[in-house]
C-alpha cells in the first residue's frame, strides 16, 4: 500500500504496508454496477482501500489475477467486479484496455448517430 501526498510542487510516495500474494484470500470491488474506486482486500483481516480511479481499480484486479494465475494457481476470489472488464477473452481486451474501451464506446455511439441521421428511401 502506497501513501501519496504533495509537498509544494513535488509529489511524494511512501510504502506504508506490504503483503504476500499467497496470503490474499479475496478482492471485493464492493459495487460492480457503480463507478467507484473503493475495494476491499481480504487477508488475515480486511483492508478497505481506495484506488486512484475506477479504471485503476480494475487494472489492479486484472494484474493480481494474472499474477495469481502465473505463479500461485490458487483459487482467488474476485467479487463485485464487472466480469467483462476482468477477462482477457472479452471483446474489450487489449494491452491498453481502459483507453480502448472508451474508444470503442465512442466509435459505436458515433456510428449510431450517423445511422440515425441517414435518410431511408
Amino acid at each position: 500500500m502506497v501513501k501519496h501526498w504533495r509537498l509544494n510542487r513535488e509529489e511524494k510516495y511512501e510504502i506504508v504496508e506490504k503483503w504476500f500474494l499467497k496470503d490474499l484470500e479475496m478482492i471485493d470491488g464492493k459495487e460492480a454496477d457503480t463507478d467507484n474506486p473503493y475495494f476491499d482486500m481480504h487477508f488475515h483481516k480486511v483492508y478497505n482501500l481506495e484506488a486512484y480511479s475506477c479504471a485503476s481499480k480494475y487494472t489492479f484486479a486484472r494484474t493480481i489475477s494474472k499474477l495469481n494465475a502465473m505463479y500461485l494457481k490458487k483459487d482467488l476470489k474476485i467479487v463485485n467486479f464487472d466480469e467483462t472488464y476482468l477477462n482477457d477473452d472479452s471483446i474489450w481486451s487489449s494491452s491498453n484496455r481502459d483507453c480502448l474501451v472508451l474508444m470503442r464506446i465512442c466509435f459505436y455511439a458515433f456510428n449510431l448517430v450517423c445511422l440515425s441521421l441517414c435518410p431511408l428511401s
